[in-house]
């Protein structure tokens, strides 16, 4: 490689005398006539011009004019422009920087290999607009460097210009820097693609080397050179293999070959809450491990084995980057499978719903002439049935709704994840492909399902047990909250009947005087007639009602008045029952002390002010309980004595959960799919907010900022909006909710690789969720960003424990596939990569530098060798800069 060089500068240098003497010519014949000049000439002339130009403008005007930053570097920019000799075209590009570099920076992530290949912080670059953009032969790219180095030579600047040599796969160059007039720095590059021979894969053959550029003999140098060396380690951790965990390969070894495969495959998210419905490709493939040993000094090749053997913990700094799969910033449809897929399958089920009345039409239209782009297809018989069995297994059990309660769970009306219509929801988003046709069967067969378990009186499993409904869940859910009760007291009912148990309420003439069902003596209450205590009755609790229930009565009420405070039968029946139960605690009560009792606001009394009152009190009846013919009055007449425990229940079981069944065999589709949006959103976001990440601030506010969009958009559906109104922004939501719900794998991922260092893992979330943030918009367009993520954190001393154990040592059955033939290992792992830079300095009043003009004074320092080499056992690549004095 020296010798090729030299003969290159040799007609470098050639090239340049002449161009002198032919200047010379000129100055003195006073005469430019460039229509004799070469093509060569003018081709020396354009490269010159543009480069003035640059000069001039400088780096605030070149990016003002259009310089393109070099990705993805933020600190460096491009601007080029092609010029023409012969048959040929070339680029020349010029990369400068924003800011100038500090002083030893060259090891980090924002630095172009040019520059750390040869030290330079800007440089030219020309090469051949081809295909390949590489010279092919030796003297067009000598060619090539004379002219870049002849034009900047009369602009008066020393950027330094590279030029690419041989075929693309070597990446070679030459280069050449005019120092001023007394020094040039010349620049060589080349790369060894195949097998490296040993003596280069240890750094005491490197070092050697390197010595050998400009140590020809043990004459010519003292015995020890001072040599500056600085390393860059990049470690790889291995790919993980979580089925070892359960079977070993010594384990493997006694098994026949289809026993191994029968062996379930375990996977990275086994315990993760999203598990039970799909398996997420692991976010994060591994970890590269950076550690940089700084710039130190050495005097003989035998330092270098030390360094070699030396343990990674000794390097000065650490820094650790995940390497994130690609799936994690391709967010084309169809790439990632997880809720926020099924979710958006869902939302275009909404969409077809109102396309027919019933659920029927779906299952029966023939759908052979529809777009196919539109699958409507249903999975098969055996499918269905083992949904159906998931969802009433026995071991469903009776759930206690466990989900995580917020200020927007409860705004979003959906069922309970663990709820049988929650459950349901679940199942049907992972059921074929979640299309109207595929869910109207799955309903048809739930609903099949419920009204078994109602004609044989048998619990229905995920139903709370519970004597209330509540309705700040969907409707669905009331109903089926209702037919749970009305199951339960059916078969309380038949008990009792089953029992001998005499129906009490049959015997209305039988009236007594023992007093029955008190609940305690009501404070200065006695009754009219005999003077004794008024006792409060026990009463039935207020029938059960669902919230169209309550709707229903609402309307009844105002459609029939209030003028007599009853509305309807179930008025009558209310307070028949409390009239009935007061009668029985107090036998020798009349209609007066139930209404001083029930309605105090209808007795007007006429006792004196200062309460001095005699027996009885003195007061009548209100204006509507004295009117002739009174409602009121007539109950009480009617009503027997019986206490709470001898009434028949204000609630029919039997009647009620007809109704239910009734409703859910009816129910049209836009008013089932309209609930199965709220709670599907709703159970799947709870399911991954029981994800363990570590707490990390980032996730849990967008967590949060996920709740109360999904609390707002899904509002909308609660009040019979138009379905085209709606679907775009639930398939906004359905976006949203994707890049949550991939940053929370994300999130869960490096919390468990990295358990033991809390700080690392939430500094290593954080870098790559400020990496993904412009990519979380609400648009519905995939948002194209090709950036690529780079940054690395730095590991603390305190972490490296933690970090090294994210390469366990090889075992066994791995040493013996992989011959080590690198040093620098770390528990028994080779480094990925290894980058070395080897420079030697000399004073300039030193021999070969020594300056006869007084450009520079005596004591300052001059880097007259630089190598940089990069490489492993497989790829070698080699730079040299070399300063000279001419």
């Amino acid at each position: 490689m020296a010798s090729s060089s030299s003969a290159r500068y040799a007609k470098h240098r050639r090239i340049g005398e002449d161009e002198e003497a032919e200047e010379a010519e000129e100055e003195l014949e006073r005469f430019d006539d460039f229509t004799i000049a070469s093509s060569w000439e003018r081709f020396i002339s354009e490269i010159e011009a543009i480069c003035r130009q640059w000069l001039a403008d400088g780096p605030k005007i070149l990016m003002q004019k259009g310089a393109d930053c070099v990705t993805p570097f933020e600190n460096l920019y491009m601007i080029k422009r092609e010029l023409k000799h012969g048959k040929r075209v070339y680029s020349m590009e010029y990369y400068f920087m924003k800011s100038a570099k500090g002083k030893n920076s060259y090891w980090d992530d924002d630095t172009h290999s040019m520059q750390l290949s040869f030290g330079v912080d800007e440089f030219l670059m020309i090469a051949p607009l081809s295909a390949s953009g590489v010279v092919l032969d030796d003297p067009e790219s000598t060619k090539l460097l004379s002219s870049v180095a002849i034009a900047l030579s009369s602009c008066g600047s020393n950027w330094p210009a590279f030029v690419p040599v041989h075929d693309p796969s070597r990446k070679a160059y030459i280069g050449i820097q005019n120092l001023g007039t007394v020094f040039t720095r010349r620049f060589e590059a080349d790369r060894i693609g195949s097998q490296v021979p040993i003596r280069l894969m240890h750094l005491e053959g490197l070092h050697e080397l390197f010595l050998s550029k400009f140590v020809l003999s043990s004459t010519d140098f003292p015995a020890r050179v001072k040599v500056h060396f600085s390393m860059k380690l990049t470690y790889r951790t291995p790919e993980y293999d979580y089925d070892n965990e359960t079977l070993d390969s010594e384990a493997t070894e006694s098994l026949t070959e289809n026993e191994v495969a029968s062996h379930p495959k375990k996977q990275w998210d086994d315990d993760c809450p999203w598990a039970e419905w799909y398996s997420a490709e692991d976010p994060v493939k591994g970890f590269e491990l950076t550690a940089i040993w700084g710039e130190r000094t050495f005097e003989e090749t035998l330092e270098m084995a030390e360094v070699e053997n030396a343990s990674s913990f000794v390097a000065d700094s650490w820094f650790l980057h995940p390497v994130v799969s690609q799936y994690m910033v391709d967010d084309s449809i169809g790439k990632f499978v997880g809720f926020a897929s099924q979710l958006h399958l869902l939302v275009n089920a909404y969409e077809s719903s109102a396309e027919a009345q019933f659920l029927e039409d779906f299952v029966a239209a023939d759908t052979s002439g529809q777009d196919n782009s539109k699958s409507t297809t249903v999975p098969p018989p055996s499918v269905i049935d083992r949904v159906m069995k998931d969802l009433f297994s026995d071991e469903a059990g009776n759930s206690n709704y466990m989900e995580a309660e917020n200020k927007y769970t409860r705004a979003m009306r959906g069922a309970p994840a663990d709820s049988l219509f929650g459950q349901f929801c679940l199942h049907a988003l992972w059921f074929g492909n979640c299309n109207i046709r595929a869910i109207a069967v799955l309903w048809i067969d739930f609903v099949r399902e419920i009204r078994w378990y109602w004609e044989e009186s048998e619990r229905l499993p995920r139903m709370k047990s519970s004597s209330t409904i509540d309705l700040s869940y969907c409707l669905i859910h009331q109903k089926l909250q209702m037919l749970a009760i009305c199951i339960e007291r059916k078969k309380s009912v038949s008990h009792e009947k089953g029992a001998g148990h005499k129906d009490e309420t049959s015997n209305t003439k039988a009236i007594t005087k023992v007093r029955k069902g008190s609940a305690g003596v009501v404070p200065k209450m006695m009754l009219l007639n005999t003077f004794q205590e008024m006792h409060a009755p026990y009463t039935q609790d207020a029938p059960l009602m669902t919230e169209d229930m309550h709707e229903e009565r609402l309307h009844a009420a105002e459609a029939f008045g209030n003028a007599i405070g009853l509305s309807g039968q179930l008025e009558r029946d209310i307070l028949s029952s409390d009239m009935s139960a007061f009668k029985a605690a107090n036998p020798d009560a009349v209609f007066e002390d139930f209404i001083r009792w029930h309605s105090p606001g209808d007795w007007v009394s006429e006792d004196k002010v200062d309460g001095n009152s005699g027996w009885p009190p003195k007061g009548k009846l209100s204006q509507r309980m004295s009117e002739h013919g009174n409602v009121w009055r007539k109950i009480w007449n009617d009503a027997p004595p019986l206490p709470v425990s001898e009434q028949k229940s204000l609630l029919d079981p039997v009647r009620e959960g007809e109704k239910v069944l009734h409703y859910l065999e009816t129910l049209r589709p836009q008013q089932l799919l309209e609930q199965m949006v709220c709670t599907a959103f709703k159970s799947s976001a709870g399911i991954l907010n029981k994800t363990t990440y570590g707490g990390f601030k980032l996730m849990k506010t967008k967590m949060d900022q996920l709740y109360a969009t999904m609390a707002s958009t899904l509002k909308s559906l609660q009040g019979n909006s138009d379905i085209s109104d709606l679907a775009g922004d639930l398939k906004r939501l359905c976006q949203v909710f994707e890049h949550i719900e991939k940053l929370l794998i994300l999130a869960a991922s490096v919390h468990r690789k990295l358990i033991d260092a809390p700080r690392l893992a939430q500094a290593v979330f954080a870098d790559y969720f400020n990496y993904y943030l412009p990519k979380m918009g609400t648009t519905l367009e995939s948002i194209c960003y090709e950036k690529e993520f780079t940054t690395k954190e730095k590991v603390g001393m305190h972490e490296r424990d933690a970090v090294s154990n994210l390469f366990p040592p090889p075992t066994a059955n791995q040493s013996w596939r992989k011959v080590l033939s690198m040093g620098n290992l770390l528990n028994g792992h080779e480094p990925l990569q290894r980058e070395i830079i080897f420079s030697v300095q000399e004073r300039i009043s030193n021999g070969h530098y020594s300056s006869p003009t007084p450009l520079c004074t005596d004591d300052e320092q001059i880097q007259t060798h630089r190598m940089y080499i990069s490489g492993t056992s497989n790829d070698l690549w080699v730079a040299l800069s070399v300063t000279s004095w001419d």
